[in-house]
């Protein structure tokens, strides 16, 4: 994170703090000496952030700022952005420190950090290798590495399955509140909507129930990867109007909004 720094003279600490950035071992995270908090036993329990609606932060985006000589300027709307590139992590060295936007930095808050992104912008994150999703809101500036397009939190970068190597090629998606879950592109197909992957299988089955035991409008199901993950998802959903009418039920509830999985991805045909 580039912290609140955005005058040309930028401080010793995030020069240190960038020139760390150039080490992509695990261990190293983003800064020099920079490592992981307590371990996550089942990252894949972890919650999605959920997009909303919300102001733009009054700390976190000047039209443009300056970075070792280097000007960056912050996007008037992050509607539509894709992006392929690195993903990095920060960890411990900046746990509690205020981001960019303001907030204290939470290593295991789904969280993430760019460059040009209006604060906050909710994104999801793709793992081109894995395949693996994960949504993270951007509350903070950086990484200046490379081909770095993303800092993730500890937590995050944990779910994306990234800690072992350090860093991972990802593509990032900007969401939005009103398309939270992800917008299905056939207006007349099959989805489900998943809300969490479990490591064990009885912790989707519990989840399992709660769904169910909430009324719901689509049934809640548990479907086993030969990953050794146990996904659960809500559907088979028919159209579009059966997503949206699920993400309404799910709004404000405490199982979060989840994203759309097309049928065909879904390992399971309608």
């Amino acid at each position: 994170m580039i912290n609140r720094h955005f005058a040309k003279g930028v401080p010793l600490f995030v020069a240190l703090l960038i020139v760390g950035c150039s080490s992509p071992g695990p261990q190293l995270g983003r800064a020099v000496g920079d490592g992981p908090g307590s371990v996550i036993a089942d990252p894949s329990a972890i919650p999605d952030a959920v997009p909303q609606i919300a102001a733009r932060s009054r700390y976190g985006n000047p039209p443009e700022y300056e970075v070792f000589g280097k000007t960056y300027r912050v996007m008037d709307s992050a509607e539509g952005h894709r992006e392929r590139g690195t993903a990095s992590w920060y960890g411990k060295n900046f746990h509690g420190e205020r981001t960019s936007s303001g907030e204290p930095y939470d290593m295991y808050a789904m969280t993430a950090a760019h460059k040009h992104l209006p604060l906050p912008t909710w994104v999801e994150v793709r793992h081109l290798e894995t395949g693996q999703r994960i949504v993270v809101k951007v509350n903070d500036r950086g990484p200046f590495v490379g081909d770095r397009i993303i800092d993730l939190s500890y937590a995050a970068a944990a779910k994306l399955g990234m800690m072992e190597r350090g860093t991972a090629p990802v593509e990032i998606r900007a969401l939005s509140a009103t398309a939270s879950a992800g917008t299905p592109e056939n207006p007349d197909g099959v989805y489900y909507l998943q809300l969490a992957a479990f490591g064990d299988a009885r912790n989707a089955t519990e989840l399992q129930q709660q769904l169910i035991r909430a009324g719901l409008s689509a049934p809640a199901v548990v479907q086993s990867g030969d990953d050794g993950l146990h996904r659960v998802r809500l559907g088979p959903l028919h159209g579009v109007a059966a997503v949206d009418k699920v993400t309404t039920e799910l709004a404000g509830s405490r199982f979060g909004m989840g994203h759309v999985i097309d049928s065909s991805e879904s390992g399971t045909r309608p």
